[in-house]
């Protein structure tokens, strides 16, 4: 048995039905788009699976696999007896209705597997900072290029094919340039505005490589900046090095969060800070821990987090600085080296 899977069956009381298939694919490195693994107590693992997928399945090492009906909520419900747990917010209601209709007894669960797999091994550190080092390479190659008098949407495609040819798997997600007034909006998508002059652009970009993805941003200029915009990358610069320079396993979502919060929100841009401090990110960009004044969440050394302070100014522009860090014991090490000071392009 693989160490992610003892690791998963230690935490359990009753078996975990595990249908998220980033989860699956976390515990078994079996990847399709139908699966299902029972986790065990004991350590039994049972991987469910239809046709297409079951020569693959078989593959798989370590646990038994059994071949369903493509309806496999259906088909479960009628093989699992006893009291079985499920991933609540994973399960459509729909689903639900039919793995319930065998007489399962369901006990809804949540976060358990995203608690092993938020932790990181070193394997997968290294598969983050690659990630990270190839987006890094790729933006690099976009500050060569002129911006201004082209559109948003023509940039994010440039930096595409530019992310793609340092070695991108796929993009994390659809990149992020916000350039004037829409860099007020945390998570705008690119239009046909023309970048202009004396403005801020704020990137939001991030690249997938063995599975595993990066997540960074940066804001730059176009040359002279009206002093409020200019004043508001200064302050969410220092709050971002303050909180990249004191969180540390041991504090709280709510305590790495407040970090950068405050001085914000002491230079009188609180109310221009609304979402959290960062995310875990992995195999999913969005993944466990949370940093934000909601978090309920403690960091661990080994959580993977974004530290992405934000300050958005409706109808001027916003900012936003974010690095992907390791939560180490200590301190943290970031995995992005792009320079964060205020770069200025053409």
């Amino acid at each position: 048995m693989s160490e992610r899977l003892k690791s998963l069956s230690e935490r359990l009381d009753a078996p975990l039905l595990v249908t998220n298939l980033t989860n699956v694919l976390y515990l078994t490195g079996f990847d399709s788009s139908n699966a299902a693994l029972l986790v065990e107590p004991g350590g039994a693992v049972t991987l469910y699976t239809d046709f297409r997928y079951i020569e693959s399945a078989r593959d798989v090492p370590g646990v038994e696999v059994q071949l369903t009906k493509r309806g496999m909520m259906q088909a479960l419900g009628e093989r699992l007896k006893g009291s079985v747990q499920f991933e609540a917010d994973v399960l459509p209601y729909v689903e639900w209705e039919r793995l319930k209709a065998g007489g399962t007894k369901l006990v809804p669960t949540r976060g358990i597997v995203d608690e092993v797999r938020a932790v990181k091994d070193e394997d997968e550190v290294a598969k983050l900072a690659r990630s990270a080092k190839i987006a890094d390479r790729g933006l690099e190659a976009l500050t060569a290029e002129t911006w201004v008098g082209r559109a948003e949407r023509e940039i994010a495609w440039r930096l595409r094919e530019l992310l793609h040819a340092h070695g991108a798997d796929e993009l994390s997600f659809e990149s992020i340039v916000a350039a004037g007034e829409n860099g007020a909006k945390p998570h705008g998508h690119p239009t046909d505005k023309i970048v202009e002059r004396g403005t801020l652009v704020t990137v939001d970009w991030g690249v997938r490589v063995d599975g595993y993805c990066s997540d960074c941003t940066r804001t730059f200029s176009t040359g002279g900046l009206p002093d409020r915009l200019r004043e508001a990358y200064d302050v969410c610069l220092a709050a971002q090095q303050r909180a990249c320079a004191n969180i540390k396993a041991g504090l709280t979502g709510v305590e790495a969060d407040a970090l950068a919060r405050e001085p914000i929100a002491a230079a009188g841009f609180g109310e221009n800070f609304g979402h959290g401090l960062g995310h875990g990110v992995g195999l999913m960009v969005h993944e466990a821990p949370r940093l934000s004044p909601e978090s309920t969440d403690t960091l661990v050394a080994g959580h993977c987090v974004t530290i992405e302070p934000g300050i958005y100014l409706p109808g001027l522009g916003g900012v936003r600085i974010e690095d992907l860090a390791i939560v180490r014991d200590g301190g943290v090490d970031l995995l992005t080296s792009f320079p964060k000071e205020l770069i200025e392009v053409s």
